[in-house]
């Protein structure tokens, strides 16, 4: 205990010192007057001016000297606790040397909680909605008869006498369905039709006041408005003015709903706004989603987060449009499963037949909706394939055509509850020609006229945008007055896996391209990254005159041009993987080429915020101040690190950290030198683990050697690291075993790694830290069972692999569809695989060279948040084969009842239910982030660092699919199969977690949520830090040690999404506000929350915001998620405070 008792003088006495230098300071501050008043009558504003800031600087110093105390009396804590424990735990490294704030996190951190905060997931999902998915599942027979003209449904029929007393208005909306990017790229598109389609629009539309026209994709339309002229934009701002044109959605594409991670939809949609806003002032207000393949309930809570209240989707399964269509619940309120009221609801509408385009949607008879899509007048490229083409309206047919389209209107009126019809008119790139705008819009106009004019016909026909049809809907249906009931019900869940015929479920695209969904990942998180280090740089250079010489406009733009190339990414057919080769070698250039300006971004924004000494800063574009310790060759290739030459000079390594909480993170990098010293921030030396840069299974460098240490790194911020050559007396050499079943040696003889060669061993590998044992097969390498120290159980934890074949039907699976030829068939190998098993004391792994693929499972040694999982890395290489698709798959004994979690875009988990009454492939659903099972005792999520498809097929089982080749289309209009395979990384987290106090109720619930543990685990692997080291040889000038833009860290469940600097009103250059998006993550309480290492708590959802950063906020106002609207009674605030669940933003000025 004496150690303990020094600790606690020592701390007194820096308390007191900190109490007598505030006091010193207060006592300055009352001889600091002002020095030039202009004149009397201002005096004491000037002087009250400056007391406030006085007492604002002092309340940041008494936040920060809390700080220094409370981790002072961490320390204590830490240290008595570490000398009671003994040697406990042997492999935790050991700061203590060091100063404070580089203690490891060693002995067991209880999370501060508050208990309040445990209530919300406990309470949640309690309530009911009218409608619930899983339900509706249970109740269909997902049987497929015959419905006559409308094949999937039913026959429908009416009274002539429904319409007497209430006419039916009937709403025409043409549009235009317009890819940025499917079998064309882009440009290509744009260049050969989506040009015209726009300047025909604004010549057509003033040809008669009663023709309307709506427009869903900014990427396109943002393209064609700057190359237009001033008189062409007056006369689109006068239509949309006049209610003839709309801008529906408004996001830069129609984004898939699947694979996309929310910060990249907010990012699509929030740069989509911020154009319409600067170019033409305009504000969506309805939401239409006509073609992306099934729908997330997060993309209707990201609607309503914006300000929109209406929304409407398209594809969903046959089976649920046809139940919605006799219950008539295809408009509805869709409610968040975790909202407990009804702030979250938004009138959504469903569209009832089998595709958007006129056949199916003037009614349900599409040899006879044909016959109103005037394009295919005879004479055209375009035909009818019920062979009973349109004709054109004239006097001799208008009473017979317009009685048919009527009867259509009022069957399809038939499946609604009100008598206010929705009838889009157009399909894929319509309206280019001049001559389709005019048989289009004259003919229907003469059936309109010819229908309004007949009152006993009981109809009002016309052309309509989104928004009319949604006014008058809420007014049928009595949405303005205030009733208790809705005439439309409310519903709750998901609308994958998605089913357009048949078993024909588009479960394929959830992984199709897999490269690129993880290059995708990589993008956002330096895009992250960069928002938030250039909104930093941006105020802290306009504090100082020699850093105006920061390139604040040339970067904006950059930026700009990023948010851009992730946003066209985000479009349905591009995260997707299903698009023409050459198109997705076009997106994979636009992220490449982005990635490349976000790294230059990053680290001229960190040079501008890591000086000691800001009058020491200079630009110079050709020898960027920091590199990247990692680099990536081209579009299609994996990155590789570089090597970092090392002399006795030291060179520092900044290690930059994205998330809001600090963090103790292993940081490996590449050196030239074996003989290698890392000194702390504090200039103490840090234990280091050197190991072999290995090519392939059995080559070994010697030109580089990997270092790997524990970092530790401020919320946000840097910590700097020095790198020099030395001996070492902190470096532990890892030590390899080889198994294989080769004669010979496999590795050539060398003088540094002490490697063993062992042959044909079969005896279990066996890896620890001191939260658990892991053992793996000696023969195949993997992973066969979890022994978790806490409570010394073992779980039967098996890894596999397995190919899914296609079926040998005449539809076989494609970019879209998963049609597989039965189950997995287990992966077997001849030859036993090479196992390379490393045993270090930061980390140890256990590497299998398969011929398909290099697997290898990652223990880290450490304390805290990262020795609390394992990492699995599999390089994935399917080049060579035909109609395959690979799948990782984990078998436990947790009894999961067929039940499995899965995530919506990284936002929420949605319950799943394996069925048996659905063939194999409608059981696999779209993962983004992470999928669990679960049962009273445990919870075992796989954490993912890319969106994949995932499956849990039998009991206790989980598996994702991480790469598929496929040689032919799947009739889907691609034209292609899948065979551009690359050699594919990706990247997972297998968390294993002992659940408390579970009740079996919970099991049915319509909502789940993962652990903090769990969320703060994703966050870091979809966050990594950033390593940069100093350009060699230049002088460099001094930087601080550590730097953090905030005073501690954020609470556990708070996020920051994004700190985006906004547009200057007038230039390509920013504004001096920024975006702070905040999300608060709801979490379950119910698992063990001690030792977890997180050095954070939680706080109810209120966050101090001035007393947070450490710059000077200026203001901070709430507005809508993409910035369109500001609340009428928005002002100045200093606190936040936000329910779980929810993601706000504020405008934010920092000074």
């Amino acid at each position: 205990m004496k150690l303990s008792r020094q600790f606690t003088v020592f701390g007194s006495a820096i308390f007191c010192v900190v109490i007598f230098s505030l006091y010193l300071m207060l006592d300055r501050g009352h001889l600091d007057h002002p020095k030039n008043h202009r004149r009397e009558g201002s005096f004491p504003q000037g002087q009250l001016s400056i007391l406030q800031e006085k007492i604002d600087h002092l309340e940041r110093l008494l936040a920060e000297n809390n700080e220094i105390i409370s981790n002072i009396r961490d320390s204590v804590i830490n240290l008595s606790e570490s000398v009671k424990d003994g040697q406990r735990t042997p492999e935790v490294i050991n700061f203590s040397q060091g100063n404070f704030s580089e203690l490891s996190p060693l002995a067991p951190m209880y999370l501060s909680i508050d208990p309040e905060d445990c209530q919300f997931a406990l309470v949640s999902g309690s309530h009911t909605s009218d409608v619930q998915m899983p339900e509706v599942y249970d109740i269909l027979p997902f049987d497929n008869p015959d419905g006559g003209v409308w094949k999937q449904g039913f026959d429908i029929t009416y009274d002539e006498h429904e319409w007497d007393n209430e006419p039916l208005q009937v709403f025409v909306l043409p549009h235009s369905h317009n890819d940025p990017g499917w079998l064309k790229t882009f440009d290509d598109y744009f260049r050969d039709q989506t040009q015209h389609i726009l300047n025909n629009m604004v010549v057509k539309l003033q040809e008669d006041k009663g023709r309307k026209f709506m427009w869903s994709e900014i990427s396109y339309f943002s393209k064609w408005w700057d190359g237009i002229d001033s008189q062409k934009k007056d006369a689109v701002k006068r239509l949309i003015e006049d209610g003839q044109f709309e801008i529906v959605t408004g996001g830069w594409v129609m984004p898939d709903e699947a694979s996309p991670h929310y910060f990249a939809l907010i990012e699509q949609m929030t740069e989509g706004h911020q154009w319409l806003e600067k170019a033409l002032g305009v504000k969506p207000k309805s939401g239409w989603a006509i073609d992306p393949f099934g729908h997330s309930p997060t993309m209707a809570y990201l609607l309503k987060r914006a300000g929109f209240s209406n929304m409407l989707i398209q594809r969903v399964h046959y089976s649920i449009k046809k139940y919605f269509a006799t219950q008539k619940t295809l408009e509805f309120f869709w409610r968040q499963n975790w909202d407990s009221g009804s702030s979250t609801d938004i009138l959504c509408h469903m569209m009832p037949f089998y595709s958007y385009d006129v056949p199916h949607t003037c009614g349900p008879d599409p040899k006879i909706c044909c016959q109103f899509d005037f394009k295919r007048l005879p004479g055209g490229r375009v035909n009818c394939p019920w062979r009973v083409p349109p004709e054109a309206i004239n006097s001799g047919n208008i009473q017979h055509r317009a009685w048919m389209i009527l009867d259509q209107y009022r069957k399809k009126s038939k499946l609604f509850r009100t008598k206010v019809l929705l009838v889009p008119l157009g399909d894929d790139f319509r309206y280019t020609e001049s001559s389709e705008w005019d048989q289009q819009y004259q003919n229907y106009q003469k059936l309109f006229d010819y229908m309004n004019s007949h009152p006993e016909l009981h109809v009002k026909a016309q052309f309509g945008t989104l928004s009319d049809y949604f006014e008058a809907l809420r007014k049928a249906g009595g949405l303005d007055e205030k009733k208790d009931s809705s005439v439309f019900p409310v519903l709750g869940g998901d609308f994958f896996t998605y089913a357009d015929r048949d078993n024909h479920y588009w479960s394929g695209y959830f992984t199709s391209r897999p490269f690129y969904k993880r290059l995708d990942r990589i993008l956002e998180s330096y895009l992250r990254a960069a928002e938030i280090l250039y909104s930093l740089a941006l105020a802290q250079s306009k504090r100082n005159e020699r850093m105006k010489v920061f390139p604040s406009v040339e970067h904006y733009k950059l930026l700009t041009e990023a948010r851009r190339n992730l946003g066209l990414f985000q479009h349905h057919d591009a995260i997707t993987g299903t698009s023409k080769d050459w198109v997705v070698v076009d997106y994979g250039t636009r992220l490449f080429h982005s990635l490349m300006n976000l790294k230059k971004i990053i680290i001229d924004s960190a040079h501008v915020l890591i000086l000691k000494d800001q009058e020491m800063y200079s630009y110079n574009p050709s020898t960027p101040f920091f590199t990247m310790d990692d680099v990536q060759s081209s579009q299609d290739s994996l990155p590789h690190k570089t090597v970092i030459d090392l002399n006795m000079q030291p060179r520092y390594l900044m290690i930059y950290n994205p998330t809001e909480q600090e963090r103790f993170s292993v940081v490996s990098v590449y050196v030239n030198t074996p003989k290698v010293k890392v000194l702390s921030p504090s200039g103490k030396p840090v234990v280091i683990q050197l190991g072999a840069v290995w090519d392939g299974s059995a080559s070994i460098s010697h030109e580089a050697y990997q270092i790997s240490f524990v970092a530790h790194v401020p919320p946000l911020g840097f910590g700097v690291y020095q790198l020099l050559e030395g001996l070492n007396t902190e470096t532990i050499f890892a030590d390899y075993n080889l198994y294989h079943t080769d004669k010979s040696k496999l590795v050539k003889p060398q003088r540094i790694f002490n490697i063993k060669e062992i042959q044909n061993a079969l005896d279990e590998i066996m890896l620890e830290n001191s939260y658990m044992k892991v053992w793996f097969s000696g023969s195949s390498g993997l992973l066969e069972k979890i022994n978790t120290k806490e409570d010394n159980k073992n779980h039967r934890i098996k890894m596999e692999f397995a190919w899914y074949g296609t079926t040998s039907n005449r539809d076989k699976s494609g970019a879209y569809l998963f049609l597989p030829d039965g189950e997995a068939k287990p992966y077997v190998f001849s030859d036993p695989p090479v196992i390379r098993v490393t045993h270090g004391k930061i980390f140890s792994e256990v590497t299998t060279f398969f011929h398909h693929l290099t697997h290898t499972v990652r223990l880290y040694k450490v304390q805290g948040l990262e020795g609390h999982s394992l990492e699995i890395f599999n390089i994935v290489d399917i080049r060579g084969e035909y109609n395959r698709e690979i799948a990782m798959r984990i078998s436990s004994d947790i009894e999961t009842h067929n039940r499995f979690y899965s995530d919506l875009n990284g936002y929420q988990i949605q319950p799943r239910q394996t069925m048996s009454k659905l063939p194999l492939q409608a059981n696999f659903y779209p993962m983004t982030t992470m999928a669990y099972i679960q049962d009273a005792r445990v919870r075992l999520t796989l954490h993912s660092a890319q969106s994949l498809g995932v499956a849990s097929l039998k009991n206790g089982q989980l598996e994702v699919i991480m790469d598929r080749r496929l040689m032919q289309d799947d009739n889907r209009g691609l034209g292609q199969g899948v065979q551009d395979n690359k050699i594919t990384a990706n990247l997972f987290r297998l968390l294993l977690e002992k659940r408390n106090g579970v009740d079996t109720k919970e099991e049915k619930s319509s909502v789940s949520y993962p652990s903090l543990l769990s969320h703060i685990t994703s966050s870091f692997m979809n966050h990594p830090v950033i390593p940069m080291v100093t350009y060699a040889g230049a002088g460099i000038p001094p930087v601080l040690n550590t730097y953090s833009p905030l005073t501690s860290s954020m609470p556990c469940d708070i996020h920051i999404v994004n700190l985006r600097t906004i547009q200057s009103k007038a230039g390509p250059g920013p504004s001096d506000e920024a975006a702070l998006i905040v999300h608060r993550k709801g979490f379950d309480c119910r698992f063990a929350n001690t030792d977890l290492g997180l050095g954070c708590s939680t706080t109810q959802g209120k966050l101090k915001v001035h007393r947070l950063f450490k710059f000077h906020v200026e203001s901070l106002t709430p507005t809508s998620l993409s910035l369109m609207h500001s609340p009428q009674d928005a002002r100045n605030m200093s606190e936040i405070s936000m329910s779980s669940m929810e993601i706000n933003t504020y405008r934010i000025q920092l000074r």
